[in-house]
């Protein structure tokens, strides 16, 4: 071997061992590359958890290690049952999700959905409310301050609120400019939610008695593209846009917000997730979950 190919080969080791070893270099393929991952969420103890939009399974994958295992498999729910948002919540050691089935025989299909919860150490299943109506699209979720839980319900656009320790979710806003309700995250206690199909960002006012108003559409300096996937790191908000093949970040100011490219060039990006000096991503298009590092 040449001395050059020599090079090539401990530089190409030197990577790979990189890549296994950091975070920041992470490329896991979730299952296989029709997994379709839509949302992530970090575990205690680093533990990455991550939703398939193709299967009934939920992965995880242990700190250090490129290989998912399956962690909740729901194949008994019935034909083509799959997966939206994740949530870790390890105040509660709970793992929230929501769970969507199709309904057989329906056109245009239809689905029904349910918030569902697992245990975040052992799988086994706790809480499960079935979203109300026909035809349903339960697809993330936050904590707020109040410790509630906040659902969105993308079609036909409502934000649902489960109180601490309630089994019950409750309708917080039903309002025409929720159609298409995807992501939602509090900022500096302030709720916010984006609209995959009318690519919008909107601040939820909530008046003296916690009562949530209209939602006030969020001017950004630069368009988005199927904003989905939403967190908040760093005072500013992390948006995953799967119909540009961006994360970006916004810094909002009042009804403004100024937008930071942090990533491009993905195969439709679906979730984001923080974790300390590290920014998960779902590429559901490349059935991966990958990371990149938390700008300063």
């Amino acid at each position: 071997m040449s001395a050059s190919n020599i090079r090539r080969l401990v530089f190409s080791m030197a990577l790979l061992l990189i890549s296994v070893q950091a975070a920041s270099a992470a490329d896991i393929l979730i299952g296989d590359a029709k997994s379709q991952p839509e949302s992530l969420t970090i575990a205690p103890g680093g533990v990455l958890i991550v939703g398939s939009a193709s299967s009934p399974f939920v992965y995880k994958v242990r700190p250090g290690s490129t290989t998912a295992e399956k962690f909740i498999d729901v194949s008994t729910e019935g034909p083509g049952t799959f997966f939206f948002g994740m949530l870790a919540d390890a105040s509660t050691n709970t793992l929230w999700t929501c769970q969507l089935t199709p309904v057989p025989n329906t056109t245009p299909p239809a689905r029904h959905t349910a918030l569902r919860s697992f245990d975040l150490t052992t799988g086994a299943p706790k809480i499960r409310w079935n979203l109300p109506g026909d035809n349903n699209v339960c697809n993330d979720f936050t904590i707020g301050p109040d410790k509630a839980l906040y659902i969105t319900d993308t079609i036909p656009g409502r934000i649902f609120r489960l109180p601490a320790g309630a089994s019950t979710a409750e309708l917080y806003l039903d309002h025409p400019t929720l159609r298409g309700v995807d992501g939602i995250t509090f900022l500096d206690g302030v709720l916010y939610v984006n609209n995959v199909i009318f690519n919008k960002l909107y601040r939820i006012p909530v008046d003296a008695s916690g009562k949530p108003g209209t939602p006030v559409d969020i001017w950004i300096d630069q368009p988005i593209k199927g904003p989905d996937g939403m967190r908040a790191a760093n005072g500013k908000l992390l948006i995953a846009e799967n119909g540009s093949g961006k994360i970006s970040a916004l810094s909002v100011t009042g009804d403004k917000a100024s937008l930071t490219v942090l990533k491009d060039g993905l195969n439709t990006p679906t979730g984001v997730e923080p974790a300390g000096d590290t920014i998960w991503i779902a590429e559901r298009g490349a059935g991966k979950a990958i990371s990149i590092p938390m700008p300063k």
